[in-house]
């Protein structure tokens, strides 16, 4: 494997993600992106679950470029809302709507949930698939939190349902990680990894 397509749109996840996947560069594999390569087409999301869209995108993808392709599949899953948005965290409002219109659902939806049930997670899935030797891997990755009463500081466009989201293990915002913090508990770093590892 030389060139790796990693497939995604999204300006925000497309920075950590080529921060996460820097160490295959020093293996001489080069790093590409759908803008790289004029990719503007996206596939039909019908997967039920995390791991079946993101298989989905991946091999999508991949027979498109002819490249070995990795794609992930991720969002957040509140308890209190019987896991809801989960899938359909991008698409919650059924619509293209901004990071704020997002934010506001996630409060009026938890309005009357006390603190201590806001309980929450996000999950993501990475999948990789090579066109040529039909090689597949997957690895997932997760982090634990309750929702916030209100939004927090500092919130990073991209990523909506992080400025509501105090994570467990430091009893902060997302968005008020140190660096090293972030890196520490980065659910898609840690996927990421477990991807680079299985490579």
């Amino acid at each position: 494997m030389k060139k790796l397509l990693i497939a995604t749109h999204n300006p925000a996840k497309k920075q950590e993600l080529k921060e996460g996947f820097s160490p295959l560069r020093n293996l001489g594999i080069d790093l590409l992106f759908l803008d790289d390569l004029h990719i503007t087409a996206d596939p039909e999301e019908t997967g039920q679950t995390f791991l079946e869209n993101a298989k989905l995108k991946a091999e999508y993808f991949a027979k498109l470029s002819g490249l070995p392709t990795v794609a992930d599949d991720g969002g957040i899953e509140i308890d209190a809302l019987g896991g809801e948005p989960g899938i359909h965290s991008k698409r919650w409002l059924g619509r293209e709507v901004t990071d704020a219109e997002l934010v506001e659902h996630t409060l009026i939806r938890l309005k009357d949930i006390p603190f201590k049930k806001r309980t929450a997670h996000f999950r993501i899935v990475l999948y990789y698939y090579n066109p040529l030797t039909k090689q597949s891997l997957s690895a997932s990755a997760s982090l634990d939190g309750k929702i916030a009463l209100r939004v927090g500081p500092d919130a990073k466009r991209g990523f909506p349902y992080r400025s509501l989201f105090l994570v467990d293990a430091y009893n902060k915002f997302y968005d008020e990680l140190t660096e090293a913090e972030h890196k520490a508990v980065n659910h898609r770093l840690l996927a990421v990894q477990k991807i680079i590892d299985l490579l």
